[in-house]
């Protein structure tokens, strides 16, 4: 490897990074606008909840279940332009979408929609690890916090353009796809120029786990696994039904439920970005255990208190839980050095086939048992935060 080569391998790439952090924000910025045009292709099409629900398991086999299969691919055959590829899928979804009439069509066009977050997600991880130097952990939140603006933005403008302008103005959300695809192409280029140094960047990673049996390894991905199913069933419960407990509990309006749920969502974005940066400083099991667990006092008292105090709890807990995802995604693939694309696959599906299993898992149990009761057990999930007791310390051996 010559010294220029050494020398990017060892700077952090910020330029690309927010680069990638964009194309993030565009991609899962049109993603979401799938479940928010569902009330206007129920209505045109007739469609029962039923045909409603099969849309949506539709779209998240296809984001979810196919990614570690792309990764899987993608460790083996580094494709620098597939980021874009997987843009130009999400375009044609996008405009499937928008003139699709039947309902077998409005099937294909969100599974090709689907497919190209599988694409995406994955070889995107490993271009932000790449662009990381020295710091993957602040590397992973500045990739990851363009997501969750993204997946923030999207219902917002569905309701601003889509909703009074009908089907067709999804349309305008081609333009996004369009610009993720030009910055995506870009960053491709870069990717090409360094993607001969993943070899020499693979030996020194697998350093970290040398110590460690293979099934130390699989125990500890597997404590991982349990940590990102806390996580991701309690913000689906906070999510999705934050505003209705709100409005059930105090009798608020639906205007200052949103508000408060906008204030979590915030305070999750610095949570992303605070995550990232302490455990590159400290070391990644003890954020993904204080992130998880730590949240668990506040979220056990926010179903007793006042309204003011459970505003402030949800926000503290959103700063609190929400740093958990990179450290998780970090430490998993210093587990499984080599298989970057694999291991951001397949937590990136988990996080999206977790969060909507846990949506409707919710759902149905306010349906039962009243919205007051999902929050009293959702907020016991932070508890399982403990097993991170099991997963051993490699701060020692990133620094050497």
């Amino acid at each position: 490897m010559n010294p220029t080569s050494l020398q990017e391998e060892s700077r952090t790439a910020f330029r690309i990074l927010f680069a990638i952090s964009i194309a993030h924000l565009l991609n899962d910025m049109v993603q979401s606008i799938v479940p928010s045009i569902y009330p206007i292709i129920k209505e045109e099409m007739g469609l029962s909840f039923i045909q409603i629900g099969v849309i949506t398991l539709v779209f998240q086999l296809t984001s979810s279940l196919l990614q570690p299969f792309v990764g899987m691919y993608a460790d083996r055959r580094p494709s620098p332009y597939a980021l874009a590829a997987g843009m130009c899928f999400t375009l044609t979804g996008l405009i499937w979408l928008a003139f699709t009439g039947s309902y077998a069509a409005m099937l294909g066009a969100v599974s090709v929609i689907g497919i190209g977050s599988s694409i995406f997600h994955p070889e995107a991880s490993r271009v932000a690890q790449l662009a990381a130097g020295g710091k993957k952990g602040l590397a992973q939140s500045i990739f990851q916090v363009g997501g969750n603006g993204g997946t923030a933005i999207g219902p917002l403008l569905a309701a601003l353009i889509v909703l009074p302008h009908g089907r067709l103005a999804v349309l305008w959300f081609a333009l996004a796809a369009i610009m993720g695809a030009l910055i995506l192409t870009r960053v491709g280029r870069w990717y090409k120029r360094v993607v001969s140094n993943i070899s020499g960047q693979r030996r020194k990673v697998r350093s970290v786990v040398d110590h460690l049996s293979k099934r130390r390894i699989n125990m500890a991905l597997a404590v991982l696994v349990v940590l990102t199913f806390s996580k991701q069933f309690y913000l689906a419960s906070m999510t999705s039904y934050f505003t209705f407990f709100l409005i059930d509990k105090f009798g608020v309006s639906i205007q200052y439920s949103q508000i408060a749920l906008f204030a979590f969502l915030a305070a999750s974005a610095v949570g992303i970005i605070a995550g990232g940066y302490i455990g590159d400083k400290i070391g990644r099991k003890y954020v993904i255990w204080g992130s998880i667990l730590g949240a668990a006092p506040f979220a056990i008292a926010m179903p007793y208190a006042g309204l003011t105090l459970t505003i402030i709890l949800a926000i503290i807990v959103g700063l609190v839980i929400s740093s958990a995802f990179s450290a998780i995604l970090v430490y998993a693939t210093e587990l499984k050095p080599g298989k970057v694309g694999m291991i951001a696959g397949l937590f990136f599906g988990l996080s999206f086939g977790l969060g909507g299993v846990g949506a409707a898992f919710f759902g149905w149990l306010a349906d039962i048992r009243g919205i007051y009761f999902v929050f009293e057990i959702s907020t016991l999930l932070p508890l399982l935060g403990i097993v991170a007791a099991f997963l051993p310390d490699l701060k020692k051996i990133d620094k050497e």
